[in-house]
């Protein structure tokens, strides 16, 4: 997973409950959910696009 190993997840979990502290963090989980889900809906809306436009170019 990206080349991290345990300690690494630890210590970046120990910061964020640092930063955000542990009530906020269902917020900054939600709100990183919701970025990620629009990022990749994003994503396939480009890609769905592409698709059209060399469908239409192949009909002319």
């Amino acid at each position: 997973m990206f080349g991290l190993g345990t300690q690494e997840l630890i210590i970046i979990l120990i910061l964020v409950l640092i930063i955000f502290g542990a009530g906020k963090l269902p917020q900054v989980g939600g709100a990183l959910g919701k970025g990620l889900r629009n990022f990749k809906q994003g994503i396939k809306d480009d890609e769905d696009e592409k698709k059209k436009e060399l469908e239409e170019k192949k009909d002319e």
